[in-house]
């Protein structure tokens, strides 16, 4: 079976909805560890939750990023993971983890890229004034935000919306278009070569 490692910084809810999945069997896979850069992190919780072995690998605790980040490869690893999954992952990944993992690491991001990159996509989005947001799942390169395009999901803006009305609509996407890519993946049908998405697949996601 597909191993997954996961790799967030929050309260992990794309995580949930990932680990709901897996353990439900809707998803061909298993996380096989989750890794947070923060201690007080809420997907850890979710982790033990579910009895998934649950690391912290604090930065501040090294001397560089790299020394970081080969910590970080050491557990995904050790755990023998196929994919690196980022859930809230609020760290660009470096040199270190691409290297080890390359293409074999995806994120989900709260817009329809390539707009808005980078912290709060969301209220980019609702300052720009857009009608259409959404999410994207990508691989992930050596650039923010920016590796090949796996999937999107598009969202209307309303005109009575506030960033958290919009904020909430997007998330409630992922938490469905994140766990279908997985599964995707999981069973071969999408993988990245020499920077482009390759898909054994038709139908739209």
């Amino acid at each position: 079976m597909t191993k997954l490692g996961v790799l967030l910084s929050g309260r992990g809810s794309n995580y949930r909805a990932i680990q709901e999945q897996c353990h439900d069997g809707r998803i061909d896979a298993a996380v096989s560890v989750v890794i947070s850069n923060k201690p007080s992190a809420g997907g850890l919780d979710i982790a033990r939750e579910f009895s998934i072995p649950a690391h912290c690998i604090n930065p501040t605790q090294f001397s560089s990023q790299e020394e970081y980040e080969a910590a970080i490869v050491d557990v995904l690893v050790k755990a023998e993971v196929d994919w690196v999954i980022l859930a809230g992952y609020m760290k660009i990944v470096g040199t270190t983890i691409l290297q080890a993992f390359k293409d074999k690491i995806i994120n989900i991001h709260p817009s329809l890229l390539p707009s808005f990159k980078g912290l709060n996509a969301q209220k980019q989005a609702f300052d720009y004034g857009v009608t259409i947001s959404g999410c994207s799942v990508h691989f992930v390169d050596e650039s923010l935000d920016g590796g090949p395009i796996i999937a999107q999901t598009a969202v209307p803006v309303l005109p009575t919306d506030n960033i958290d009305d919009l904020s909430q609509r997007i998330l409630t996407e992922e938490h469905q278009l994140y766990p279908r890519v997985i599964q995707a993946l999981a069973n071969g049908l999408i993988e990245c070569k020499n920077g482009t998405v390759i898909r054994q697949i038709k139908e739209s996601f």
